[in-house]
């Protein structure tokens, strides 16, 4: 009896591991017959493509095989068949190609979303080429600095050589706003990555944080500091990133990113690839203004908010955050802004940027200091606005900027800092001293 069932054990065992590897060779058959069937797929020239690619660049056909593009049958032909007038192309094997696939090249089939990026500021970022931030690159610390650093994420102007090769000190770049040989602006691999086009990677803070870092635009370090980082690290596995619909509020809940806020989809909202289309307030320049049609702008940053906050909570913040945009303009920007003028007016300053030690002091007061504070409260990052923005604001504005400008010219400070906002400068009176020890007293009594 007992053999019996020891054979019958037996036998259900040997069938239970003969039914495991059915299944696992099942799936691996229908995984290699699925690639075989999206491998027929593709053009002729494409499979002329992979017959050298997938042993000279392993690693691009692969990142290829797991993308859409795959699935959908675009192979490398599709996107590198060069197009009509565009100058950077060459003969490759019989057929003429492009290296670079520009927005023209993906606006074969991504119509809405090239037309969108093409008015967005990213397609204009190549146009600080001239502006101080660039001559302090170009000139002030050396060409190549400006090449490996600032045009990597704002984009060179690409020269070609022919034959396939290209100008060293133009190529390779994957600046947001490059200009391209055939004229667009931009590249979308700049988030999508090559050869993978992945929307996941696009959707992940680290990918905008390649650029948006650091100590003028530190987003990427903001967003880490702030609620919304940390409920995104601590739920990554909840976003969904790779989903096709990637909708805040009904794909996922966890957690906004950067795309989620300035790009992505809502109940009501189609995705966009104009990033600066809810963005009300510009923080870039010495002092910040309010874009044109920023009602609309906010409205509909504000309906991404309401997927997770309640009304109040969303009025409450934008009161908050242009309280301290005010605040920053009104007893800094402004008044620092109105002594540089008078300085170069009355010739204290030439007019060479950065020969003299003010025009450093001044640079970084609004450039570094004053858009840390200024970013730091429109993404909820407290210490950025506090400790890396205010403080520092405040602490150049009053001991090394006034101090500057008063000895390149004696008076040339008071009438800018004549406001209440600087009258604390005069000393506390006696009432003042206690009213503020009582204050603090009361707060932090036991």
């Amino acid at each position: 009896m007992n053999k019996t069932k020891s054979k019958i054990k037996l036998i259900l065992l040997l069938a239970i591991v003969a039914l495991f590897v059915s299944v696992v060779g099942t799936g691996q058959s229908i995984s290699g017959a699925a690639m075989e069937i999206q491998t027929a797929q593709l053009s002729k020239e494409g499979k002329l493509c992979l017959a050298c690619h997938q042993n000279l660049t392993p690693g691009i056909v692969e990142q290829w095989k797991s993308s859409a593009h795959f699935k959908a049958g675009t192979d490398c032909y599709s996107c590198h068949k060069a197009n009509e007038g565009d100058p950077a192309t060459f003969e490759h094997y019989g057929a003429k190609i492009a290296v670079i696939v520009t927005p023209n090249y993906c606006n074969r089939c991504h119509k809405t979303e090239v037309k969108e990026f093409e008015v967005s500021h990213h397609a204009k970022a190549a146009s600080f080429i001239g502006s101080l931030d660039n001559v302090l690159g170009e000139v002030v610390e050396g060409g190549a600095a400006a090449i490996n650093g600032c045009q990597q994420c704002h984009g060179s102007t690409v020269k070609y050589k022919g034959d396939g090769k290209f100008d060293a000190s133009t190529w390779p770049n994957s600046g947001i706003g490059r200009v391209n040989p055939d004229g667009s602006r931009g590249s979308c691999a700049a988030c999508h990555g090559r050869h993978s086009f992945s929307s996941a990677v696009a959707r992940q803070p680290e990918n905008c944080g390649k650029c948006h870092m650091g100590p003028d635009h530190p987003q990427i370090e903001i967003y880490n500091e702030s609620k919304h980082g940390i409920q995104f690290r601590a739920n990554i596995a909840k976003m969904n990133l790779e989903k096709k619909s990637w909708v805040v509020g009904k794909d996922y809940t966890a957690a906004p990113t950067c795309s989620s806020c300035h790009m992505s989809a809502t109940t009501t909202q189609a995705v966009t690839h104009d990033v600066g289309s809810r963005i009300s307030w510009t923080l870039r320049p010495v002092v910040s203004i309010k874009l044109e049609n920023w009602e609309k702008r906010r409205a509909a940053m504000q309906e991404v908010c309401s997927s997770c906050h309640a009304a109040g909570w969303i009025d409450n913040f934008y009161t908050q955050y242009d309280n301290t945009v005010d605040l920053y303009n009104e007893k800094f920007a402004k008044p620092a802004k109105g002594i540089m003028e008078k300085l170069y007016a009355d010739g204290k300053l030439t007019k060479t940027p950065f020969d003299d030690r003010i025009e450093w002091t001044y640079y970084e007061l609004w450039h570094h200091q004053g858009r840390r504070a200024r970013m730091g409260a429109a993404m909820m990052g407290p210490d950025y606005t506090q400790w890396h923005g205010f403080y520092e604001v405040a602490k150049s504005f009053y001991n090394e900027f006034l101090p500057e400008a008063e000895a390149l010219e004696a008076g040339v400070t008071e009438k800018a800092t004549s406001s209440d906002f600087h009258k604390w400068r005069k000393g506390f009176s006696p009432a003042d001293l206690q009213q503020i020890l009582n204050f603090y007293k009361e707060r932090y009594k036991q």
